[in-house]
């Protein structure tokens, strides 16, 4: 239904409920109000990479490595084919009466908080450290998820956790995050006012901390003066689960539910997740909230289940159904989009692997692990193919494949009775041609508190280091003598430089989805040419970071960082080599345009991400390094040469001053284009430079 016609609709049907009945309709569970025809809603649902937590579906790979293939046409794929699964799961839920947590259509994703330290635990749900990745990964995602039909819209997407939200996950209940306006506006923000403006999501979660003592889910400061009037948010607002009992339990900013409900309401969250919202009762009976802020907030809730096509109308997916779940043709772009998210680090010519090879040991504790296929809030797919199963399935019966797990994950006590496969490990890798040491992490060591019940911080991590584990066998397979080509199979970055120097290869394949194995090896084979490009910084230590509570940007990613890191944001390798050449840019007004040439070099077709990165050389407000303003993934044959244009809007460009206002550059701007990041790190790692030009605004 157009989002006028639902107005209406929402405001007469609101019109005939009771006060009570209102407020029972502001919870995530909401009940049947069956006088008015109006069935039960359950609004909680999870989609971050494909329908989570509801059964059968499609795993795509988790959100950072989505983010690593820097392919929004591709994301956008994705994005379709998880809307489509939801779309029919809802159908054949509903169409037998079952209304329960995850069958809805009201999706709460994507995660779009920046990843601001590789020891936040959570940060594989987002699209890693840069805003503007970021928000170019959001706006492809939420237009697949919420489609283009101007009559309905297919789902509801969900912006969060607004704002400035990214661990500690121990204290995050009670955690105030301390932002100056300069962060708030050039980081923290960033990627929600863009996805605002160009996407137009329904919906955006609060998070559980308060900003400079000001409460997420319950400030009229972040929910209305910035959120709506500022960002020009015109959705709903949902609190994330529990955070306005936090008002009271751990913030201690109210007395208990009625004071905390009123102030949420009152601010802009009109939807609770949790039980906080019984508390409106009371709330009204004290005169903290009135009738006609809760009449508006209930209206436009059920505006949005109107505008999704919930009650008498037809929709365009009416016909969709368990056919249209887990099919060949999503595998097969779970299997496209896993390899295209696999960043290769390093590679002395091993890779792709030759056809002389014979035997090959895979060797590690995600070798064989389902668990690191899947990340979180994932769903349940129907075929699990493991970078063993990958190997064995493709490899080609003349070559033997030898297995053994080696260690565990992290360091534990095994008992003389149990089973120690370290020994045989280095049996293995003597009578193999090449080792694939299958290292890394998984989401119960990292991930969200709770969740993550491994970690020795509430879900994030204490350190950066591999753990002890697999270092330890590490450094035995490298005494064998056989060459070793790591995966590090994890969903941040890990500080392994002592890993980097003795490998023949690494390769980072994050969290990779139910297909994982089968992408893995593709790209092990040259069957893919990898492309993936890292959309967060690798460092060399834990030394390199400030506190992990500081939510100052001095010192962190890419634009901020002041160090060499061990991989920088932004860098890959391929099996191809691209030249840039003959770089022009025009000005168009509000953009810029972009006209460069990229030959492929090399006898191997390949996909290349194209880069621009601009810093302003006179403006003090500029951030310290270069950032990224475009990207562009293309294709490019053997021999053959790229000749297009890219372009970047203007206010890409802007800078942001100490008081949080954007502005013009002072200066020229200084900008890079090539494959990686213009600093010297990455131009020693391609071996190959940046092209650039110089333009004032």
């Amino acid at each position: 239904m157009k989002p006028e016609q639902a107005k209406k609709r929402a405001k007469e049907l609101v019109a005939q409920m009771t006060l009570g009945e209102k407020m029972s309709q502001m919870l995530n569970e909401a009940p049947a109000i069956e006088r008015l025809g109006i069935p039960a809603y359950n609004w909680w649902n999870e989609g971050l990479h494909g329908v989570g937590r509801s059964g059968l579906s499609t795993v795509f790979p988790q959100p950072i490595g989505l983010a690593a293939s820097f392919d929004t046409e591709l994301m956008k794929q994705v994005a379709v084919a998880f809307s489509d699964e939801a779309r029919a799961k809802y159908n054949e839920f509903s169409s037998h009466g079952s209304r329960d947590c995850y069958q809805g259509l009201t999706y709460w994703c994507p995660n779009i908080n920046i990843f601001r330290d590789p020891r936040w635990g959570r940060g594989h749900e987002t699209y890693g450290e840069d805003p503007f990745l970021t928000g170019e990964m959001a706006v492809a995602f939420v237009d697949g998820m919420q489609g283009d039909q101007k009559e309905c819209r297919k789902l509801d997407a969900t912006l969060k956790h607004f704002v400035a939200h990214s661990g500690p996950e121990g204290c995050r209940h009670g955690f105030d995050a301390k932002v100056s306006k300069k962060d708030l506006y050039e980081t923290y923000l960033w990627a929600f006012a863009y996805c605002i403006q160009k996407a137009k999501p329904a919906a955006v979660m609060g998070a559980y901390n308060t900003v400079n003592g000001e409460p997420c889910c319950a400030s009229k400061h972040l929910l209305q003066d910035i959120l709506r009037d500022e960002l020009g948010f015109e959705g709903y607002v949902v609190s994330d689960c529990g955070a306005i009992c936090d008002l009271h339990d751990f913030h201690h900013i109210t007395e208990g539910k009625p004071q905390s409900s009123a102030l949420a309401v009152n601010s802009g969250c009109e939807l609770n997740c949790g039980d906080a919202y019984q508390g409106l009762v009371v709330a009204y009976e004290m005169g903290l909230v009135t009738e006609d802020t809760i009449t508006k907030a209930v209206e436009r809730l059920f505006q949005t289940r109107f505008e999704l096509g919930m009650f008498d109308e037809k929709t365009p997916w009416d016909s969709l159904g368990y056919d249209d779940v887990a099919t060949p043709a999503h595998k097969q772009l779970a299997r496209e989009m896993a390899a295209r998210s696999i960043v290769v680090l390093k590679n002395n010519g091993i890779l792709p692997l030759s056809k002389e090879i014979k035997s090959i040991a895979v060797i590690g504790p995600n070798a064989n692990n389902r668990d690191v296929l899947l990340g979180n809030y994932n769903g349940t797919p129907d075929q699990w193919i493991t970078v063993l199963d990958g190997v064995q399935r493709n490899v080609g019966k003349d070559v033997r494949v030898y297995y053994t797990k080696g260690c565990d994950v992290v360091t534990k006590d095994v008992p003389k009775w149990e089973e120690n496969t370290f020994q045989e490990a280095l049996i293995l890798a003597e009578k193999a041609d090449v080792v694939l040491f299958c290292c890394g992490l998984n989401p119960r060591l990292e991930g969200e508190e709770g969740d993550a019940f491994n970690s020795d911080a509430g879900g994030d991590k204490t350190t950066l280091d591999l753990p002890d584990s697999q270092k330890k066998l590490f450094q035995a397979l490298v005494k064998v003598g056989t060459p070793i080509i790591t995966i590090n199979i994890s969903g941040s970055a890990l500080a392994f430089h002592e890993i980097a120097e003795q490998s023949a290869a690494i390769v980072q394949a994050w969290y990779p989805g139910e297909q994982g194995g089968d992408a893995i090896f593709d790209v092990l084979s040259g069957a893919v040419n990898p492309s993936g490009r890292l959309p967060v910084t690798f460092y060399r230590s834990d030394d390199d970071l400030p506190a992990f509570d500081d939510y100052h940007m001095k010192g962190r990613t890419y634009r901020y960082f002041q160090g060499d890191p061990l991989y920088p944001f932004g860098y890959g390798l391929s099996y191809s080599r691209f030249c840039y050449q003959n770089l022009s840019i025009e000005n168009q007004g509000d953009s810029l345009l972009f006209h460069i040439q990229v030959e492929n070099v090399s006898d191997r077709d390949g996909s290349e991400v194209i880069q621009i990165y601009a810093k302003c050389m006179g403006d003090a407000d500029e951030v310290p390094n270069a950032k990224l303003v475009g990207f562009r993934r293309v294709d490019i044959q053997a021999g053959q040469v790229w000749h297009g244009d890219i372009t970047v809007e203007k206010k890409i460009l802007y800078v942001t001053d100490q008081e949080g206002k954007s502005h013009i550059p002072q200066g020229r701007i200084h900008f890079y284009v090539g494959g990686h990041q213009p600093d010297a790190v990455s131009c020693r790692l391609s071996d190959t430079m940046c092209v650039e030009a110089e333009i004032s605004l």
